[in-house]
């Protein structure tokens, strides 16, 4: 799962537009964001084998970002954080938005999530079916997309910079799925790589409240 976890975040605004599309943004990938920084970092480790099906990442440590326990500390975190600047909704969303990461990755990842830090590791697999997989990654950003752009038009904003925003994460995946990746474990500067690539999606959502600021709109 990649873009397909910017679906969360789209769920999000359009449930809660007091919250800004950058923070859901960064929420939806934060534990992706956390986890690139611990492999900058060597905190966890992951490799590329060329000869899986689908996503080659083979997540050999993390459960300091995607064990369970894990995953919902970076939640309540991330919630008590928004809070101390924006209304209870919209740090509720961020929380929620950052644990649906962890859902998603359910759905998709070999058993590599840890129901608990070195305990039993869950996965339903779906990545070794990669046309499926990246149907239903493809499918929650159109239905959750189209959402975010109701939601947008209910409240008088223009459409526009939320299809771009759309548009830009499907052209991410199509670049993601066809960019070769070395094999081999994933060094420090994969993880950097990585993290900014987040970080430049979290940019270009701020970039869809703009807009709606310069037109006299709340984000």
């Amino acid at each position: 799962m990649f873009v397909g976890h910017y679906a969360a975040a789209m769920a999000a605004k359009a449930i809660a537009p007091k919250a800004p599309m950058w923070t859901l943004a960064a929420a939806s990938q934060l534990v992706d964001i956390g986890w690139s920084s611990f492999i900058i970092t060597g905190l966890e480790h992951a490799r590329v084998d060329p000869t899986l099906p689908g996503s080659a990442l083979v997540l050999d440590y993390m459960p300091w970002t995607h064990s369970l326990p894990a995953a919902f500390a970076w939640s309540v975190g991330a919630a008590l954080l928004v809070r101390l600047a924006l209304p209870l909704s919209a740090s509720l969303a961020v929380g929620l938005t950052v644990f649906s990461h962890w859902l998603l990755d359910l759905l998709v990842h070999r058993p590599d999530l840890e129901l608990w830090p070195g305990g039993q590791r869950v996965g339903f697999a779906l990545w070794n079916f990669p046309v499926p997989e990246q149907a239903v990654e493809i499918g929650l950003i159109a239905v959750c997309g189209a959402a975010w752009v109701a939601s947008r038009k209910t409240l008088g904003r223009a459409a526009w910079p939320a299809i771009g925003f759309i548009g830009f994460l499907v052209a991410l995946q199509i670049v993601a799925m066809l960019s070769p990746q070395p094999d081999g474990p994933l060094q420090a500067q994969s993880g950097a790589t990585i993290l900014a690539i987040y970080l430049v999606v979290v940019i270009a959502a701020a970039l869809t409240d703009l807009r709606s600021k310069a037109q006299g709109a709340t984000p």
